[in-house]
């Protein structure tokens, strides 16, 4: 029988283990099962009936412990799926029908495909972006891409700090300890702004709920190029908080065109709520560009089919797939994946020439 040096102590490998069996006892004695019965309900086995398996899971992420199948089926050979989850936000009501989100999930299924992978695609609340990792744990999925940082930056670092491997399309943010990929909001937001105020636009709304990272950075541009200009920041009237889904913004966007508040131009942070602003400025008696110059952003296909086609920030979405994935396979071969800004640009067309 082997030996081991009492003088050398557990190795950090054998006291990792330690603690995973720990934990796992723990589970359950908590939960009133056997560690075979709580193995088999992190595993996802339908052996363990739905209810004992929920609240063996449940008590697992209390107690931050993960089996982390995905990778054990990564070494095995056995696993070649990817998540890719898309938070649904009930302030913001975006649908999954959102052609930017429709845009981006065939550029990542595109450049998952080759790499030989598969792709799950998900939607759960954002307000429990944690239930994301659940794919993870039962080894449904060896790595997980989220579409967008919605309100809970804080939800996606305690995700990153279970070393779960995880991409996430946004902003880079402070104390940010996962890695995101996104374009160059603040810059888009700024040219965006720039490209109004040179028109000779003097007082320019911004649309878009800033509660939401890259939205924020869109604004910051949008102050930037004020700032730039010389001019002081824009009054708080002409910085609407119009959420992405085009009903919901449909009341706000009306109130600006009959509040009185004079505007001459508008930076829209999706093309949708562009196009539905130019709707609601015709329908009050207000030409587009000639009253109101209209920018939008992503340059979504449909934007150059509007009338008038509509002035953009296009944002590089057939390189997002790329890069989302060759982030998480640096994840997955154990590489530090750092945080990726790519670059946007003005498209200009007939709404804001």
């Amino acid at each position: 029988m082997r030996k081991t040096s009492l003088a050398q102590g557990p190795t950090p490998a054998s006291e990792s283990t330690d603690r995973k069996r720990l934990q796992m006892a723990d589970i359950a004695r908590l939960a009133g099962v056997s560690v075979a019965t709580v193995s088999r309900a992190l595993s996802g086995s339908t052996l363990v009936n739905a209810e004992t398996r929920e609240r063996i899971q449940q008590l697992a992420q209390s107690l931050n412990y993960s089996i982390n199948l995905g990778a054990q089926n990564l070494r095995l050979q056995k696993n070649l799926t990817v998540g890719v989850v898309v938070p649904y936000d009930a302030q913001s009501r975006q649908h999954i029908s959102d052609p930017f989100f429709l845009s981006i999930i065939g550029s990542i299924a595109d450049a998952l495909t080759d790499h030989g992978y598969d792709m799950l695609l998900s939607r759960v609340d954002s307000e429990r972006l944690d239930a994301a990792s659940q794919l993870y744990d039962s080894g449904k999925v060896i790595g997980v891409i989220i579409i967008g940082q919605w309100r809970h930056h804080d939800q996606l670092n305690q995700l990153a700090a279970r070393n779960m491997p995880l991409v996430v399309w946004g902003g880079e943010l402070p104390q940010q300890l996962y890695c995101s990929v996104g374009g160059d909001n603040r810059n888009g937001g700024e040219q965006a702004t720039a490209h109004l105020l040179r028109a000779g636009r003097k007082r320019i709304a911004f649309l878009g709920d800033t509660a939401l990272p890259e939205v924020w950075l869109r604004r910051e541009g949008y102050l930037r190029a004020h700032t730039a200009a010389g001019l002081p920041p824009p009054p708080p009237e002409l910085q609407i908080p119009a959420p992405f889904e085009p009903d919901a913004a449909h009341p706000i966007l009306e109130h600006l065109c009959t509040s009185g508040v004079a505007f001459d131009g508008v930076v829209a942070c999706s093309d949708l709520l562009a196009i539905h602003m130019v709707q609601a400025l015709r329908a009050h008696g207000r030409s587009v560009p000639g009253d109101v110059g209209v920018v939008g952003y992503d340059d979504m296909p449909l934007a150059a089919f509007c009338e008038p086609a509509l002035t953009t920030v296009h944002q590089p979405v057939l390189e997002a797939g790329t890069e989302l994935v060759a982030a998480l396979l640096q994840l997955l071969n154990g590489v530090r994946a750092l945080p990726r800004t790519l670059p946007v640009h003005m498209v200009v067309r007939a709404s804001a020439p």
